[in-house]
């Protein structure tokens, strides 16, 4: 029998920051993760820069840009007081933030702090930086997998997932059933972006998404809201089921709420990364990929 367990309770929470107001948010983060505790939630997922809020000012020099004047490593001060909660209520969150790295000041990241029932467990920086993140982020260089009970999970950020998904499928093929999307998906992204990805996400790899969300005005941008936790579905064999939440584009998605769901993750079959008989491997090809990635990055056309 495997020692992994199967089943849990996840929440993730459609949470509308105070723009540059590092306290306040991080007083309404440690009371959501107190009453998701309270529901039975062993995993909290928050949005993407929730401490701080999300727009950039970009007639402002990195220097003075509220991003870089509340950034903080981790474990620092904000990340240091949400361990002391996770361990006292022994559950997992992750919360969107600023880092600062901890060698150079001037390098912040647009990241997420991890959290476990022993305290802080990392930081993931994000891989993949659209506008206007660019003004004052640096592109992060390595995935992050959480150890939990559960097994392996996959910790990405919006961008991250929406369009690329080399990230998701190099986490399921390490053997995660859950991956979390920690997002601020804006109206200025379109309608697509956000559901239809992720939905087809959970149809190719067989696992379940956790995505947490922004919800309504921060400065200039209007979040759509519409965190969900999404997984497959029992009526065919490739389809996807909304466990809990709402998709981006529902008319109520914006609104600050608070989504639960028991997952079984027996469940995910991440099909394609399993040994099949009939191919002596899987259905995924890595080695034949590689050899493609390498042909890219030696073409004169790459990035042209």
């Amino acid at each position: 029998m495997s020692h992994l367990k199967d089943i849990c309770t996840v929440s993730v929470v459609t949470f509308h920051p105070v723009w540059g107001d590092k306290e306040a948010n991080l007083k309404r983060i440690l009371e959501y993760i107190e009453c998701a505790a309270k529901k039975g939630s062993e995993l909290i997922v928050f949005p993407e820069m929730a401490l701080t809020g999300y727009d950039d000012e970009a007639d402002k020099p990195l220097e003075e840009k509220m991003q870089y004047k509340l950034s903080e490593t981790v474990p620092g001060p904000s990340s240091e007081r949400v361990a002391e909660l996770t361990k006292k209520l022994g559950v997992y969150a992750v919360m969107g933030m600023p880092i600062k790295d901890s060698k150079d000041q001037n390098t912040i990241y647009n990241g997420l702090a991890i959290f476990s029932p022993d305290g802080i467990a990392g930081s993931y920086h994000k891989m993949h930086l659209p506008a206007p993140e660019p003004n004052w982020a640096t592109r992060g260089s390595s995935p992050f997998i959480l150890e939990s009970e559960w097994g392996p999970i996959g910790l990405a950020v919006c961008y991250d997932n929406y369009a690329f998904p080399e990230l998701m499928r190099y986490y399921v093929s390490k053997g995660c059933r859950l991956c979390i999307n920690s997002t601020a998906l804006a109206h200025c992204h379109g309608p697509y972006f956000g559901s239809p990805t992720l939905e087809a996400a959970v149809v190719q790899n067989g696992v379940y998404i956790a995505s947490a969300n922004l919800g309504g005005l921060d400065v200039d941008n209007y979040f759509w809201g519409g965190s969900s936790i999404i997984g497959p579905g029992q009526k065919h064999t490739w389809s996807y089921y909304y466990y809990a939440g709402r998709k981006f584009t529902d008319e109520d998605a914006p609104e600050c709420e608070l989504f639960t769901a028991t997952i079984d993750l027996s469940l995910a079959t991440r099909y394609a990364f399993k040994y099949n008989p009939a191919v002596n491997g899987t259905d995924w090809r890595p080695d034949k990929y590689v050899e493609m990635y390498k042909d890219v990055l030696s073409d004169p056309h790459y990035g042209k």
